[in-house]
């Protein structure tokens, strides 16, 4: 039975600063890797929105869309689902937190979103199929989130540059029954398909991709 590879940890260099491949590049090398489809998670937190001070709020939600943007349209062109994730920090701590199941205008409706801490952020999404999985919780600078705020946890991280400590992370998610998500981490080249899920059926909304940890969950991508 042939499976589909998805990847759950993408950037883009119009908006992660870290970020080295601009979008539409992005979409055209996971097609030629044999992927169907990615999710562009771009760095959401305060530092981002702080480069444009004198834009209103919908404008800077346009510009922290570019990059997710230009790999949706490229990926139209191409044959490749692109949706939209983030991955999101809040001022209180270093840790990050991958989020799908939101659409652009709960972006807009939520100015403050990046200051309301996990445990306000999760009191908000909860009832709208929103997940939340700690991405790469065991690297240097990083703190296990209490898992309570949490629906599950990034056990492999594949960013080639950089020490995740995967094996704690699926302890983590084992010893608290959360969860598993597997994804590249893309930040450029070299880091792209390291990672990911398998799926016997393609996904084709983020809708789909939520529901996927509502059965047995996916297959992970961990070599």
């Amino acid at each position: 039975m042939a499976l589909y590879r998805f990847d759950t940890h993408v950037h883009t260099s119009e908006t992660s600063i870290c970020g080295k491949i601009p979008g539409a590049e992005v979409a055209r090398l996971y097609k030629q890797a044999g992927y169907s489809g990615i999710v562009i998670t771009d760095h959401f937190h305060l530092d981002f929105f702080a480069r444009f001070p004198d834009l209103s709020w919908p404008e800077k939600i346009a510009r922290y869309l570019a990059g997710y943007r230009a790999a949706l349209q490229e990926g139209r062109k191409i044959g490749l689902t692109v949706l939209l994730g983030m991955e999101l920090r809040f001022p209180d701590s270093e840790n990050d937190y991958l989020v799908y199941g939101f659409d652009e205008a709960f972006l807009l409706e939520h100015e403050d979103l990046c200051q309301l801490g996990l445990e306000n952020f999760h009191r908000l999404t909860r009832g709208r199929d929103i997940l939340i999985f700690q991405a790469h919780p065991f690297r240097d600078g990083q703190s296990r989130a209490n898992p309570r705020f949490l629906d599950g946890v990034e056990v492999f991280n594949g960013h080639p540059r950089q020490i995740s400590r995967n094996r704690l992370a699926e302890a983590f998610a084992s010893e608290n029954r959360l969860l598993r998500i597997a994804g590249s981490d893309a930040h450029f080249p070299a880091g792209i398909g390291t990672s990911g899920i398998l799926t016997p059926e393609p996904i084709t909304s983020i809708g789909e991709f939520v529901k996927l940890w509502a059965q047995s969950g996916p297959e992970l991508i961990v070599d």
